[in-house]
């Protein structure tokens, strides 16, 4: 077993301080000396080396009469790295740039129309302002590559074509930019924020105007070898593709006890074959029918799959999708960001 070398050690001490920070907000060199028992040298060199990075910066005092080193409160330094979560639907495109903490410090949406490379590069500078950004997540509808992260097939974006991601990172100046399907990134918001907090193994549902789902086991997000777990949408329910039997627009014209049973159908075949645990339902349909319309596919499921499993609805507000983007880029910047920040 090899020994960490200094270097080493010191990545991995600041990495433990900058996510408590994260996590917690400012903390004062005892509090952080508490949370991570190391000793005061090292809390102190830590803090020493972390400014010097411009990772973190005094953010106050801990009491309004005290004084000293021990009463200084370090927090992030927000503005150190900022990112945006594209949200690309079939007729828009909406943008969230947010700041090394997660805040919301822009956004914008446009029509979808045109070249998708000047339109997206043109959300995304109205957006960010004057800040540059660090990393850039899109969800949008269909298959995309694990390998390459390229869209396999189709989407019905209009102007979607191959090479869009290169492009964007070419018009960004080599910025990340990574493709996401967008059920997945709904997964990843809630996951994160919503009703899946507590869960290890989920299926999300999506049921809108498109229909998909996401698969996350152990805690991780279940791709396929070619991007396509989760398409759910080609599954034959009665002799006919699910998804045309639970679009929002067919939803409108159904009973809700109707909706639920043909729910039920599509996420008996997961619970079949992956004993999830959990289902939660997703998309504008999954968001409105709420703890009703669970509680329906519930009962339903239970007569139609071999293994119990609870049904809830999704609790992530706003837009999941842009929500997840955002978390997913945010994951990006920080490794690049709270990894650099080590010095031999």
């Amino acid at each position: 077993m090899k020994t960490a070398t200094p270097s080493t050690a010191r990545a991995i001490n600041d990495r433990l301080a900058l996510d408590l920070l994260l996590e917690r907000g400012p903390l004062s060199a005892p509090q952080l000396r508490s949370l991570t028992g190391l000793s005061r040298p090292t809390v102190s060199d830590l803090i020493e080396r972390l400014i010097g990075g411009g990772l973190i910066e005094v953010a106050g005092e801990s009491g309004e009469d005290r004084r000293g080193p021990n009463a200084r409160l370090y927090g992030l330094v927000a503005g150190r790295a900022h990112v945006a979560g594209v949200d690309l639907r079939r007729d828009t495109v909406h943008v969230t740039v947010a700041d090394l903490t997660g805040r919301t410090v822009g956004s914008a949406a446009r029509p979808v129309g045109g070249d998708l490379v000047d339109l997206v590069e043109g959300v995304l500078a109205e957006a960010a302002g004057r800040r540059s950004l660090d990393a850039v997540v899109v969800g949008a509808p269909g298959l995309v590559a694990p390998r390459n992260g390229e869209l396999v097939s189709s989407n019905d974006v209009p102007g979607w074509r191959p090479g869009l991601v290169t492009s964007w990172r070419e018009r960004l100046g080599g910025v990340p930019v990574v493709l996401e399907n967008e059920a997945n990134l709904a997964a990843v918001a809630e996951s994160r924020d919503g009703v899946a907090q507590d869960a290890e193994d989920f299926v999300l549902l999506w049921l809108g105007d498109g229909v998909g789902a996401a698969v996350v086991l152990g805690g991780r997000l279940r791709r396929g070898a070619s991007g396509g777990a989760g398409e759910i949408g080609f599954l034959e329910v009665d002799g006919t593709a699910f998804c045309n039997v639970v679009t929002s627009s067919v939803a409108r014209g159904l009973a809700r006890t109707e909706f639920a049973t043909r729910i039920a159908k599509g996420a008996a075949a997961f619970v079949t074959l992956l004993d999830p645990g959990l289902v939660v339902l997703g998309g504008e349909c999954g968001m409105e029918g709420g703890a009703e319309l669970a509680e329906e596919v519930a009962a339903r499921l239970r007569d139609l799959a071999p293994a119990p499993t609870e049904v809830r609805a999704s609790t992530v507000t706003g837009n999941p999708v842009l929500q997840g983007a955002v978390l997913t880029a945010l994951d990006l910047a920080r490794d690049r960001v709270f990894g650099a920040s080590a010095t031999p």
